[in-house]
């Protein structure tokens, strides 16, 4: 069913590139470690703890979660049917807008390049979520399933979104995402609500 399907996409897109930096970073080797002068491997040392996400990582990340929200809330305001739904799209375009100016703005004033971990996959998982909400039809179905993606993806991002305040070190960035956080917390809560109208999706 496209429901399912383009709910799996959304919550892939917004996920991927911070889940993808600590894997790039890890650097082990399947858990194996060389624990001898002779070059013997003990199939029991511990794996190495994977590397936490870069500044840079947590603002590319947010940027693409920020991409990705805006284009499909400008998609909304015209393709959905409820007026929820309609009006649901142009907040998430134009706040997502705004905060990804506010990370654009941080990364210019920090001289960092918010390049997306695990490369162009996340852009790609972005437009594979865009092209769904494209093709399906027009009407109820397509509005649950879009209100639906945004409840899961909502909850990965600000899952994410705490756990990057706990990790950088920056002020600035501890700042930024604590602006962001109650606005993320605000389209989540309207998202439960208006998926609570429609009707949950079945699982």
């Amino acid at each position: 069913m496209h429901t399912h399907r383009l709910t799996r996409l959304a919550l892939v897109a917004a996920a991927i590139a911070f889940a993808a930096c600590a894997k790039d970073k890890s650097g082990t080797n399947n858990g194996a470690a060389t624990d001898s002068p002779t070059g013997n491997v003990s199939a029991n040392a511990p794996a190495a703890k994977p590397a936490a996400p870069s500044d840079a990582d947590i603002v590319a990340y947010l940027d693409v979660a920020n991409m990705t929200d805006s284009a499909n809330g400008k998609l909304a305001s015209t393709k959905g049917t409820s007026a929820d739904v309609k009006n649901y799209g142009k907040m998430m375009m134009g706040e997502h807008h705004t905060l990804r100016d506010a990370g654009k703005a941080f990364a210019k004033q920090k001289n960092i390049t918010p390049n997306p971990a695990g490369g162009d996959s996340t852009l790609q998982k972005a437009q594979a979520t865009m092209q769904s909400l494209q093709s399906q039809q027009q009407g109820a179905a397509w509005d649950k399933a879009y209100i639906d993606g945004e409840v899961q993806t909502h909850e990965q991002v600000l899952s994410n979104a705490k756990t990057a305040h706990d990790q950088t070190k920056d002020a600035d960035l501890k700042a930024l995402i604590e602006k962001a956080t109650p606005v993320i917390q605000k389209h989540l809560d309207r998202a439960r609500e208006i998926q609570q109208k429609l009707g949950k999706s079945a699982t």
